[in-house]
């Protein structure tokens, strides 16, 4: 096949995170790259990604400025509004100074289809990267299905009505495009957020993490409502109780961590848990390469159990055991190498017996990243994005 990327721009918008922070849209964007298109990407400034312009690797990006994180109904429609109206400022801007081929929006929100449609009328396609089932996420985190959450699966339903194609990071996701969407199966690929190995390399850690005990349990990820870091330190209270020789290193930032500290500290774990909030690369690798185990505590509601957590292989990248709630895409993507709770006391079971068995540990870190090595990583998943755009730009 011809490679038609050659001389192709390509616009990515990304709303909730920055880059090349935002790792799956940082891989994506360096393989379109790598692949001889031109690619520039729109998303809002955060701490430590301030610049308004930046080139990084002949990627140009575009940031703005965003209200602090929303929490309420209201703040998400502030947010989102001052989003869109920056992102298509910005895309007139780019579409200007070099016509883009491609609009490709990452939700969330479900909103980006609004900046594609006038320059759909010019040509431009649409591609729709499914990162979060929105209608799912507003109940998880609202835990109600009252007005917003219809016009939650409104959005959704415009969304995949105006896209050419639309990537999905599973087949659960894939599903929801084909059924609730209604678009054609042959218009949905699934691309998962495979981990990219050079980026994990495995060290011995640094023992200073562990703070004078023997053993880390590590958690990476955003620290929100829905991603069950309450119970995790509940479960963490119950083995501390347990056992004293064992310390919690909480990696990644979010809306409730002030909170969260807060809890913990109620729980008189102050001296055991470290929130280190969001870190570079360098530093969260180096934690999760100490920890002898690692935890996904997602909540067991909808929206977690039909989507893949990029956490969950990169700890198989670093050949890390994992303990997680029985989730159907968790229990996907990490198999044989992580052991599946189903209650509080069960996760703390399961990371009291994982520290106590170091022949356990070991194989299912090989395990994990066997499996990754051969099926997840993204020198696989990266040949299918290079042919979706093969197939779109036809």
């Amino acid at each position: 096949m011809d490679n038609n990327l050659l001389g192709k721009h390509i616009l990515i918008v990304v709303e909730n995170l920055p880059v090349p922070f935002d790792r799956r849209v940082w891989q994506e964007a360096s393989t379109l790259k790598e692949n001889g298109a031109k690619v520039s990407i729109i998303c809002p400034k955060m701490k430590g990604y301030t610049q308004s312009r930046e080139v990084i690797d002949g990627i140009d990006i575009y940031r703005h400025n965003l209200p602090l994180e929303a929490s309420g109904a209201l703040g998400y429609l502030f947010e989102y509004a001052t989003a869109l109206f920056w992102e298509f400022v910005l895309a007139v801007k780019i579409f200007a100074k070099n016509r883009f081929h491609v609009i490709q929006g990452c939700n969330p929100p479900d909103l980006i289809f609004l900046v594609a449609i006038p320059f759909k009328l010019l040509g431009v396609k649409y591609v729709f990267d499914h990162h979060d089932i929105n209608p799912e996420l507003y109940e998880a985190k609202f835990e109600k299905k009252d007005f917003f959450y219809k016009l939650m699966v409104l959005f959704e339903k415009l969304t995949f009505k105006t896209a050419n194609a639309s990537i999905a990071t599973n087949e659960s996701y894939r599903n929801i495009a084909i059924e609730r969407g209604g678009m054609a199966p042959e218009k949905v690929t699934v691309i998962r957020s495979g981990p990219k190995l050079d980026r994990l390399k495995i060290t011995d850690g640094n023992p200073v993490y562990k703070k004078g005990r023997k053993f880390l349990i590590g958690y990476l990820g955003v620290i929100g409502d829905q991603e069950g870091i309450d119970l995790l330190v509940e479960a963490f209270r119950q083995l501390v109780d347990r056992r004293d020789d064992v310390q919690l290193a909480i990696v990644g930032g979010g809306t409730s961590l002030e909170s969260l500290k807060a809890f913990s500290l109620e729980k008189g774990l102050g001296d055991y848990v470290d929130f280190y909030g969001r870190v570079s690369d360098e530093l969260m690798v180096d934690i999760l390469n100490t920890a002898d185990i690692c935890v996904n505590p997602d909540k067991p509601l909808k929206m977690n159990d039909l989507s893949t957590m990029n956490k969950i292989m990169e700890y198989m990248a670093l050949k890390k055991p994992i303990v997680q709630f029985d989730l159907k895409e968790g229990r996907y993507s990490a198999q044989d190498s992580s052991l599946y709770a189903t209650t509080v006391p069960d996760f703390c079971e399961k990371m009291d017996y994982l520290l106590s068995n170091e022949a356990v540990r070991i194989k299912m870190g090989e395990f994990g990243y066997n499996r990754v090595l051969t099926e997840l990583s993204w020198e696989y998943e990266s040949k299918k994005l290079i042919n979706f755009y093969q197939r779109l730009l036809i």
